[in-house]
């Protein structure tokens, strides 16, 4: 058996696959979050440990963990967990949705060579930022720290003792060469670290070490279970659909909108804030375009107005049969806690524009859907100009059940879209599936096929006009 751990910020989930890869069991544990102040958001890593415990020992009331081969791992990314030189905790880890270090992130961009170094801008999201504040706001723990380590990777140090991240997680640290996939001196000095505090470097298929004696005895691991690399929360989900080869992108409709498209070399288009990450998988790449409010806006109108799924999907059908009336409906920035892609400003709200005495109930819930499209349409065309192959397009997340928001997505992208079997375990399979293949050494094509398709949705265009119209009109609200 192979287990896959998958750390996420508000739950972990643990999965199991057999040799053939058929998941045997999967078993969640939810974890808190802080939010001390506004825009602060903070996890106390004992939280990741005790998650741990719960689904280890849920999983071995069914299954013997003596037969586990190997472990990897997915997890959120850019939390920076810092250790003293008695690898104690010296804070609460600052997660990836702070934003606390907007102007710390001013400060490193002042020096432009670091975007081709990191192939990125430097974002509150990301660990270096938060470094720089804790020597501006926190001095004294600054100075304690001896190791940086993203989530995952502390879950890893806790089972092994060893220290490692992968190079897609490292990626979105800004200390990353991902170009020559290493650490970079120039942004290490740039932000007062050094290469001593970063762990070691490793692909996603690299054992990292053995479950440690402590574990062993604790859950009954055998005395050689093997621990490899694993990948940031994006990458693994893309290992655990199949995507790996250039052309393949999936589009996940999940509380965030990110876009991931594989590539075989080192591209950018920092200007419009698309992340350059390395894959998990040697020699590969990622680009990755983050919309940061997706279906989360669905689940605020859901609250606010008292509404529901099927009254949206509803409205969505009835409006596609006469699409027309949409033409003087009102229209929605979907920026509820700012944007990353392709505006970066983390500032931003979400707001209704040109509403009047005669906008209804359903013009809103049209205009709600069409502006996180929209959104998502900006996303896309940000990639597109980095010259990336986007040949197939596989939909996945809680959004890829409602078919008339697919329809809609669809002509507002202009696509084909493929709707698959994913499942919100898609990154703990992703992360069993690099336990996989590290431990029996099988390349990522000798096993990763493309997801299954259970159906494919293509654009219609007789409304190509008055979709672009809008879309042309809605993105001048965000520039006024």
């Amino acid at each position: 058996m192979f287990l896959g751990i998958d750390l996420g910020t508000s739950s972990m989930k643990c999965l199991l696959v057999d040799d053939e890869q058929n998941i045997l069991s999967s078993v969640s544990s939810n974890i808190e979050i802080s939010n001390p102040k506004s825009g602060w958001s903070e996890q106390n890593p004992k939280f990741w440990i005790d998650a741990l415990d719960d689904c280890l020992k849920t999983l071995s009331q069914k299954n013997k963990i003596s037969e586990i081969k190997a472990i990897s791992f997915s997890g959120h990314m850019h939390g920076a967990t810092c250790l003293d030189k008695d690898f104690n905790i010296i804070r609460p880890c600052i997660l990836w949705n702070d934003t606390r270090s907007f102007d710390e992130c001013e400060t490193i961009m002042k020096d432009r060579s670091v975007l081709d170094i990191s192939g990125n801008l430097a974002m509150p999201g990301f660990t270096a930022p938060k470094l720089l504040w804790m020597k501006k706001n926190e001095p004294k723990k600054f100075n304690q720290v001896a190791k940086v380590l993203l989530p995952k990777d502390y879950l890893r140090f806790i089972l092994t003792g060893e220290f490692y991240s992968d190079l897609s997680d490292a990626s979105g640290t800004y200390w990353l060469d991902v170009g020559k996939r290493e650490w970079s001196k120039k942004l290490l000095d740039d932000t007062h670290m050094n290469i001593s505090q970063m762990p070691n470097l490793c692909e996603g298929t690299e054992q990292t070490g053995i479950v440690n004696k402590h574990y062993q005895k604790q859950y009954g691991f055998n005395n050689n279970c093997k621990v490899y690399g694993g990948a940031g929360d994006n990458a693994a989900a893309a290992v655990g659909l199949g995507i790996f080869e250039e052309g393949n992108v999936s589009l996940s409709l999940g509380t965030s909108g990110v876009i991931f498209a594989s590539t075989n070399s080192f591209l950018k288009n920092y200007d419009e804030a698309i992340h350059s990450f390395c894959h998990c998988l040697p020699n590969t790449w990622h680009l990755m375009s983050v919309m940061l409010s997706c279906t989360s806006n669905i689940n605020w109108f859901i609250d606010t107005f008292n509404s529901s799924i099927k009254e949206i999907n509803l409205e969505l059908e009835n409006l596609l049969k006469n699409y027309s009336d949409v033409k003087n409906f009102p229209f929605f920035l979907p920026y509820l806690s700012g944007e990353r892609t392709p505006i970066n400003d983390p500032h931003i709200r979400a707001s209704f524009h040109d509403m009047g005495i005669e906008t209804t109930r359903v013009s809103l819930i049209y205009s709600l859907i069409e502006g996180i499209s929209f959104g998502l349409k900006d996303n896309y065309e940000a990639l597109k100009k980095t010259n990336i192959k986007l040949d197939n397009i596989y939909v996945i997340g809680g959004g890829s059940n409602s078919r008339y928001w697919i329809k809609l997505l669809a002509n507002i992208l202009n696509r084909d879209l493929l709707i698959t079997e994913a499942s919100d375990t898609m990154a703990a399979f992703g992360a069993a599936r690099l336990a996989f293949m590290g431990y029996n050494k099988v390349q990522p094509n000798e096993i990763l096929s493309n997801p299954r398709v259970i159906d494919q949705v293509k654009p219609n265009h007789v409304n190509d006009m008055l979709i672009n119209n809008r879309y042309q009109k809605w993105k001048t609200f965000y520039l006024n």
